[in-house]
């Protein structure tokens, strides 16, 4: 199987997690908790429903605000997460959760106006 990283990234939210079983995906959410061993944490997504997200290593760093996440979807229809970014405010304007969700549908909507394969030429 290829790296998470060379492999195009489904845009997803919680309801679309048990149709990505065991692919790469990308989610973002607002954070909600960590777990106290630092080994996973929640994120609520832009339809207000939680996704737990797993790391293989503890975090080392304090995790606040919209976080994304590229990883695989496990069996337990949770992210396995590869790489997460925390997206800061920008200029003080906050991240809409809501609006990227709106766009979340568009893109899966009309796949043919919005592909996630790459093509390649040769």
């Amino acid at each position: 199987m290829a790296s998470v990283y060379e492999s195009p990234k489904t845009r997803i939210n919680t309801s679309m997690l048990s149709q990505y079983i065991n692919r790469p995906v990308c989610f973002v959410g607002r954070l909600q908790k960590v777990h106290p061993t630092g080994k996973s944490f929640t994120l609520l997504d832009g339809e207000g429903k939680m996704a737990t997200v797993e790391l293989n290593d503890p975090l080392d760093e304090e995790l606040s605000g919209v976080v994304e996440v590229i990883g695989v979807v496990s069996g337990k229809a949770t992210l396995s997460a590869t790489a997460y970014t925390v997206l800061r405010d920008d200029k003080g304007k906050p991240f809409d959760l809501e609006v990227y969700n709106e766009g979340l549908k568009i893109i899966h909507d009309f796949p043919q106006y919005y592909p996630f394969e790459v093509a390649t030429s040769s």
